[in-house]
């Protein structure tokens, strides 16, 4: 697909990297050629100043275009739109092989789905072209309060059905605070006390649903606010405890502020952090195992948030590269540790335990940038995609150049080398 473009366009140069803003005569839409060494936080200036933007997004901006689409791009937006990597019309790559090609669904598509959700084993993408839509300007953001496990992730799977703009579910605990580095600022000093009394009544867990409607200045403030309404009626949120803000588009988008983890005179942060996707049949069984037992356990502080949120498997193009559990709805747990540069092993035993459970009690989870050190266990992750992603690397890049420090595919030469190293 290579859609006509009208001569109204916008260049932004961003320090010497480009992302072109076009018109496709033919659908009627517009798109940006985007650099796959672009952040989405230039993106999101550079089509903000157009009126449009993507739809889909990650939490933390300062991310590359083509590290996302390697991998899938999730967020809140993700139940609605599908991830990054379901918003490409279009691709160039730079293969194994060293060829140049641009690919789409209807152009060279073995290599456009080998690439999204790729890891970075078949290609490295040097363009993207994302479809964009007007922007809003404004968003109605609000998180509720949980004491109940089935309450909070029922509400989450009504809330779905009502299509909001954004949807996240996370917990609170002794430490994992309301206010972390994700969006340290929602909430007030006033609201402390308040949650706080929460969270001791309920044995030190609490969980929230983050949920989000744009609108923008044309938006009659008694419609937003029926909006809003009709999203949190019939909700079993615990009374009293629904926090609001209405905040820029572009804030709530950049409320994950870029982080220097290494300043000079500061002393560096480890991040052994884990993301997977759990079948929603068995997420009352992870509730008890993992986030009372496991994470409730846990002797040490931890700054970072822990997500917990569903998606929609036919919102993910199965053509792809990712992998997703077989369940029509699934679940990510994203448990963002932060650690000091001296004590990642005991969140890295931590995230070990929750696999284990996982594995002993038959919960078939999914790792999202996922760490194997077997091509034994990358093809139990891949499961039925594992001999068409071998067949792909084969055809795409056949001397096994790309992303070797995966050890998917290990040569002779890096296993002697592996070898020796661990010994």
């Amino acid at each position: 697909m290579s859609p006509l473009r009208s001569n109204n366009n916008n260049n932004n140069n961003n320090n010497g990297i480009g992302i072109r803003i076009s018109w496709d005569s033919l659908s009627g839409h517009h798109y940006a050629d985007v650099g796959g060494e672009q952040l989405w936080a230039d993106v999101l200036r550079a089509t903000l100043e157009r009126g449009l933007a993507p739809v889909s997004w990650t939490d933390y901006l300062y991310l590359t275009v083509g590290g996302t689409l390697s991998n899938a791009g999730i967020s809140g937006q993700s139940f609605l739109h599908g991830p990054q990597i379901n918003n490409v019309l279009e691709l160039d790559v730079v293969t194994g092989k060293g060829d140049f090609v641009t690919c789409s669904p209807h152009m060279n598509s073995e290599l456009f789905f080998a690439v999204l959700g790729g890891l970075g084993q078949f290609g490295i993408i040097t363009r993207a072209r994302i479809p964009l839509q007007k922007a809003p300007t404004r968003a109605k953001w609000v998180r509720l309060m949980y004491t109940d496990f089935s309450q909070f992730t029922g509400d989450q799977e009504l809330l779905m059905s009502k299509t909001p703009d954004y949807l996240e579910g996370s917990l609170i605990t002794h430490h994992s605070p309301p206010n972390n580095w994700r969006s340290n600022s929602f909430y007030s000093p006033s609201h402390y006390p308040k949650i706080t009394s929460l969270l001791e009544s309920n044995n030190g867990i609490l969980y929230s649903i983050e949920v989000v409607k744009y609108y923008d200045h044309f938006t009659a403030a008694e419609t937003i606010d029926n909006e809003v309404e009709y999203l949190l009626r019939d909700l079993k949120v615990v009374p009293g405890f629904i926090f609001e803000k209405d905040v820029t588009l572009t804030d709530f988008l950049g409320r994950v502020e870029i982080r220097e983890d290494d300043d000079e005179g500061g002393s560096a942060e480890a991040h052994p952090w884990l993301n997977i996707f759990i079948p929603k049949s068995r997420i009352q069984d992870f509730n008890a195992g993992v986030f009372v037992d496991i994470i409730g356990r846990q002797n040490k502080a931890i700054s970072g948030p822990i997500l917990f949120y569903p998606f929609i498997r036919k919102k993910w193009d199965d053509r792809m590269s990712a992998v997703t559990p077989d369940e029509d709805i699934f679940y990510t747990l994203g448990l963002l540790h932060t650690s000091g540069a001296h004590d990642w092993e005991y969140f890295d035993k931590v995230n070990n335990a929750i696999v284990g459970f996982c594995e002993k009690w038959g919960i078939k989870i999914k790792q999202y940038l996922p760490h194997y050190k077997s091509e034994q266990d990358w093809m139990k992750h891949y499961g039925p995609k594992w001999k068409t992603f071998v067949e792909r690397k084969n055809k795409f890049d056949p001397r096994r150049i790309l992303s070797p420090g995966q050890r998917i595919f290990i040569t002779s030469d890096q296993h002697e080398v592996i070898t020796n190293s661990d010994v």
